[in-house]
């Protein structure tokens, strides 16, 4: 796929999410409000947590976009990891502030919510594993660090709206059937949905980090890049390989063997075929090669 077409596709989902949160924070804002429900409040918080999130994650793609310079000879890539990484920041600060309210209400007068607010939530569901589910294949597919932890933030607002939708309807049932301890099932529900949010935050944020800090594939991951080395006839041996991630693609360094015998411009237009091989790869964007003089003969 073309980078142009790429990035058309994330800044669409991006621009996509954006929207479609506005909605979703204004519709459970005002309903949560006029309904007395805390855990729908605090669904709405989540759902304007997630406009922060997706605007880091235009702002990070527009930045991975950028071709090399003097300053990023190995291309802009990670900025999508770094976008990730604060998306997952927003996302536990978001945790933080929906548990703190949640845990307020329950030692204050408990208000029943309406049944209004159950359907905001269950339209919240609808269209938040929808979301979900667009930015996760694209992100996958687009190889996309930032799509991907942005589309599980659409999952954990899906986890959060079930645990409010449980909540407030203990809540409204026990108010019916005079259980007043079921009453506090929206609350509760808050509660939850704060620690499925914090959790959630925490992973994606340890995965991001991990992305960030040259991480590199492990060898059962680089098998298609030794192969299409190795099948340069002229290489005897592949020494090192190693594919340092940057964001959605990997730039390659290895060392390979070739006859000691052969002239240095010989050499170099072997090592000019072995990186030209692996650039016919979609994921490769750079590759880096140390030609060596195989001795495996003298060995024998």
């Amino acid at each position: 796929m073309k980078q142009d077409d790429r990035f058309k596709q994330a800044e669409f989902a991006a621009w996509l999410g954006i929207i479609v949160n506005i909605i979703l924070t204004i519709v459970k804002g005002i309903i949560g409000m006029k309904s007395n429900s805390k855990a729908l409040i605090a669904d709405a918080v989540h759902s304007a947590s997630d406009i922060a999130g997706s605007l880091a994650v235009y702002i990070g793609l527009r930045a991975a976009k950028r071709p090399p310079d003097e300053d990023h000879p190995y291309g802009h890539g990670k900025a999508e990891s770094i976008a990730a990484i604060i998306v997952a920041v927003i996302l536990f600060l978001a945790g933080l502030q929906i548990g703190k309210t949640s845990i307020t209400s329950l030692f204050t007068k408990i208000e029943v919510p309406g049944a209004m607010a159950i359907y905001a939530v269950i339209f919240s569901i609808i269209v938040k594993e929808a979301l979900f589910q667009y930015k996760y294949r694209l992100g996958k597919k687009l190889n996309s660090d930032a799509l991907i932890v942005n589309a599980y933030e659409h999952r954990s607002d899906v986890y959060s709206s079930i645990a409010a939708l449980i909540g407030i309807g203990a809540s409204i049932l026990g108010n019916k059937i005079n259980v007043h301890w079921l009453e506090y099932g929206d609350p509760i529900a808050g509660v939850t949905v704060s620690l499925l949010v914090l959790k959630m935050a925490w992973k994606l944020g340890a995965d991001s980090i991990h992305n960030t800090l040259d991480h590199v594939l492990h060898e059962e991951d680089t098998t298609t890049f030794r192969e299409m080395v190795a099948s340069v006839p002229e290489v005897k041996e592949i020494g090192e390989l190693h594919a340092r991630e940057h964001g959605y693609y990997v730039i390659i360094d290895l060392k390979i063997s070739v006859d000691p015998d052969i002239t240095v411009k010989e050499g170099h237009e072997i090592g000019k075929k072995v990186k030209s091989k692996l650039l016919d790869h979609p994921d490769v964007h750079d590759v880096f090669v140390h030609i060596n003089p195989d001795h495996s003969d003298e060995n024998k």
